[in-house]
């Protein structure tokens, strides 16, 4: 019984001698431990800085009129995503639309679809919802789509003026210098402007650190709104924003000047009063659409920074985001009196295919 007290006692002593010994090394453990912890803590809180959500302040606040201005909205949108629609539907089952004009007007209406959408319906339903909140993801694929479609709009329209040009200033050589290859080179080319665009302002804007208020004064993930949320060196991006600018507006926009206006002048050379007075109506209305489309997006994106207001780039912003995709079917198409004859023989195939179905029961 004694040697077995003296064996407990003798490895209880061992134990606090080594509990001793080992101390110094526990605590210097322990605070290695801690530093490391509050490392990865940091490091956990700036990703959640990074991934926070954005708050959209929205086109217009809750107020009086604002039940109105969402109705506007609305009416707005639904009548673009129809009209759009019904444009590209018949320039695909008409076969008298099948021209170059044509099928380079059915591809914008489809890139007005495509960047309306990308921008409205949020805006909507913040709006219904009562609050603007948007994920960092969100957010970041806004401003891929929306900078990729309007993108390849800004070559598409300038490349349409050169298709105007061919057919009113050199017609007999039309079938050759707008081929069916010639259109397809001018789609995929206004395509990859868009997508070049997207590819390289998305990535430089949205990883910038955003240290400012989490508030977006806009109603959408617009790149110079979200760059005055930014902070640290934006030397980069404001020179690939304006190397983008230069190459897909300034540049499209001078080949609709100089097109229209060899236009004008070879209309103004006509000797039929009937044909000059229609031929400066539609450029007139192109010409209006055109300026108001590349006017607000040279606001946007040109103007220095002082002369921004953000009531000033809601109200731009809308122009060319909102009314434009309404604006480019009614002025480049549905006043167009191919269009309508197709839109009849549309209806009277229907009626005729109505008709024969009741007359087979």
């Amino acid at each position: 019984m004694e040697t077995q007290l003296q064996n407990c006692s003798s490895t209880r002593r061992n134990i606090q001698e080594r509990t001793c010994k080992s101390t110094p090394q526990h605590i210097h453990m322990n605070k290695m431990f801690n530093i490391i912890q509050v490392q990865l803590n940091t490091m956990v809180g700036d990703n959640k800085t990074c991934s926070s959500d954005f708050t959209l302040i929205g086109l217009f606040a809750h107020g009086a009129t604002s039940g109105f201005l969402f109705s506007i909205i609305c009416a707005v949108f639904f009548m673009a995503m129809i009209v759009n629609g019904v444009m590209i539907f018949l320039i695909h089952i008409d076969p008298y639309l099948h021209t170059p004009m044509y099928f380079l007007l059915s591809h914008l209406s489809f890139i007005d679809m495509m960047y309306i959408s990308t921008i409205v319906p949020k805006m909507l339903v913040n709006y219904l919802v009562g609050k603007g909140t948007i994920s960092f993801a969100a957010c970041t694929a806004q401003h891929f789509l929306y900078m990729g479609f309007v993108g390849a709009e800004f070559f598409l329209l300038g490349l349409m003026a050169y298709d105007r040009y061919v057919a009113i200033c050199n017609p007999l050589r039309y079938p050759v210098l707008m081929s069916h290859r010639v259109c397809w080179m001018i789609l995929a080319s206004s395509w990859f402007g868009g997508a070049l665009d997207s590819f390289l302002l998305t990535p430089i804007t949205m990883s910038l650190p955003f240290c400012s208020s989490r508030k977006i004064n806009h109603f959408f993930c617009e790149a110079p709104t979200m760059l005055r949320l930014a902070c640290g060196d934006k030397a980069a991006y404001e020179m690939v924003m304006y190397v983008c600018c230069v190459m897909m507006l300034l540049i499209p926009f001078s080949v609709i000047i100089a097109s229209y206006a060899r236009i004008l002048i070879t209309v103004h050379q006509m000797k039929s009063a009937e044909g000059k007075k229609k031929a400066f109506a539609t450029c007139s209305s192109h010409i209006m659409v055109v300026t108001l489309f590349y006017g607000a997006a040279l606001y946007t994106y040109m103007l220095p920074q002082s002369y921004h207001t953000p009531i000033k780039d809601k109200v731009f912003s809308a122009f060319y985001t909102i009314l434009t995709p309404l604006l480019n079917p009614l002025i480049y198409s549905l006043r167009n009196t191919d269009v309508t004859g197709a839109f009849k023989r549309v209806l009277a195939r229907c009626q005729g295919v109505h008709g024969v179905t009741r007359e087979g029961f």
